[in-house]
């Protein structure tokens, strides 16, 4: 290979480092900005990236969700994959699950624990690859979120299963803690439906 083709390469695969490192650094700029979900982007489990405006015209559900099999864990998958069979077909509810390590510190990609337990419960509903979600090295998205909807005051996420209800037009509307009543998120859900 000659010195100008060895050049080539080198500064081509440097503009598509700036490139991505740039399409990265403008999304955590512009989270402060943000007027809806549809801004933001994701990668889904198989590391496709996903463009949150694929839910457009939908009530939307986004949670943190961990692996720790748990008690509290096993009854979460079981309430959402029920919210999504009750409402995703007949009423466009769409469910995003972003694993997180950070309060269990059991999900390290999809491992075994993770892919277990999104078996054991059918969960059909859609997810994201894992995703940090506190603290200045959260996911954008979730900056965002947070600094919508605030928990009894508090804007940092503190356990797995916070959820966020997102309304048909991409907006945020209510936070729900992770133990919240099943009820009063169902009664949130409706509100939007």
């Amino acid at each position: 290979m000659n010195r100008f083709a060895v050049l080539a390469s080198f500064l081509f695969a440097a503009c598509v480092f700036a490139n991505a490192a740039k399409s990265d650094f403008n999304q955590d700029l512009n989270w402060k900005t943000a007027t809806s979900i549809y801004d933001f982007h994701a990668k889904d489990m198989n590391g496709d990236e996903i463009s949150l405006d694929k839910y457009q015209g939908h009530t939307v559900l986004i949670v943190n969700i961990g692996s720790q099999n748990c008690g509290f864990t096993n009854w979460s998958y079981e309430q959402l994959q029920k919210f999504y069979e009750k409402y995703g077909e007949s009423k466009g509810l769409r469910i995003l699950a972003f694993p997180s390590d950070e309060f269990d510190k059991a999900v390290t990609g999809f491992d075994e624990g993770l892919t277990s337990l999104l078996k054991k419960h059918n969960v059909s509903f859609d997810i994201f690859e894992k995703t940090q979600v506190v603290g200045e090295s959260a996911h954008p998205l979730f900056k965002w979120l947070k600094s919508q909807q605030q928990d009894e005051g508090k804007e940092e996420i503190t356990f797995n299963f916070s959820k966020f209800l997102i309304n048909n037009e991409g907006k945020p509307v209510n936070r729900f803690a992770p133990r919240a009543e099943l009820e009063k998120v169902e009664q949130g859900l409706l509100k939007e439906l």
